[in-house]
């Protein structure tokens, strides 16, 4: 069985040691954020003037609260594995400085008030599909899909890519077409963003016996499947334009981040180096977060042709 790289000894920590920095660290920020913009965006298209400040307010927080409890449920299930990698090994609950038992409480803590939130100043709709985020990424991703198949991100990436939805239900209380299509934009982007991450770290997802797919199947693999995936994600970014949903400065927008994340797939199928991976995945990082910040401008400065 392999060795954790720096495994935590529990008999003795003081838990006590552990700062606001530890429980921040947590909710893994940096990820809640980004998916706060997608839900945003959500709201933002879901309606042709300004969102409600209460509702803004109200399901921002909540969407945030119960993503950032995902996250934290995220850091207790995998803290054996998150040991074995250099990625992850100074993660709270590996080094100790959590206990797991305290990580959990603050899950429950962050979920409840969420949900709360949700139900009582957004709507019911909005608040239980969130909360059906919250099991599909802690439980069905993290707990089962993780460990069992090399399709886990594929599968499990309609937990992270529902945001775009909630932003639209907390406006609407509806299901929309439109917001579906947001959904499929993030869903597709996840494999490439994801896959390009575990070539760099193929060697940690290895020793922690994660199916990752560069482990099963190989590198020239998944590297062909980004270069597919990316491809497969130019074409489902067309679909806001070509159904009416948006406008030119989408469409221009779309189509140069595109490229440039097919460059970056291309480079790495054909001309790869040794940082070309992680560059990849940075970059796609970049393209999402960009490609719904001019979904957003081209909703509120429309041009048409």
């Amino acid at each position: 069985m392999a060795k954790s790289i720096s495994a935590p000894t529990r008999r003795g920590i003081n838990y006590q040691q552990a700062n606001w920095r530890d429980y921040y660290e947590l909710t893994k920020p940096k990820v809640v954020m980004l998916l706060l913009l997608t839900a945003l965006v959500g709201m933002c298209l879901a309606t042709e003037g300004w969102v409600q400040w209460k509702v803004l307010l109200a399901g921002m927080t909540g969407i945030g609260l119960l993503s950032s409890s995902a996250a934290v449920i995220n850091h207790v299930v995998d803290h054996r594995i998150d040991g074995m990698m250099a990625r992850t090994v100074n993660r709270p609950v590996v080094k100790g400085k959590v206990s797991i038992d305290r990580a959990l409480w603050f899950a429950a803590i962050l979920g409840a008030a969420g949900f709360v939130i949700l139900s009582a100043w957004v709507n019911m709709l909005t608040a239980m599909l969130t909360l059906a985020s919250l099991v599909g990424y802690a439980v069905i991703y993290t707990m089962f899909l993780k460990r069992a198949t090399p399709q886990n991100i594929v599968i499990g990436g309609l937990a992270g890519a529902a945001p775009p939805l909630l932003g639209w239900t907390a406006v609407t209380n509806e299901v929309h077409a439109h917001a579906l299509l947001l959904v499929l934009i993030v869903f597709t982007w996840t494999p490439p963003h994801f896959w390009a991450l575990a070539i760099h770290r193929k060697k940690d997802y290895a020793r922690a016996n994660i199916p990752m797919l560069p482990v099963t199947h190989g590198e020239e693999f998944t590297k062909t499947s980004v270069l597919g995936y990316t491809i497969l994600l130019v074409l489902v970014c067309l679909l806001p334009y070509l159904v009416g949903m948006s406008h030119m400065i989408y469409l221009i927008g779309s189509l140069v981040l595109n490229a440039g994340f097919c460059a970056w797939a291309y480079r790495l199928k054909f001309a790869c180096e040794e940082d070309t991976a992680i560059k990849t995945f940075r970059y796609s990082i970049v393209h999402l977060m960009l490609l719904f910040v001019v979904l957003l401008f081209d909703h509120y400065m429309p041009i048409t042709l």
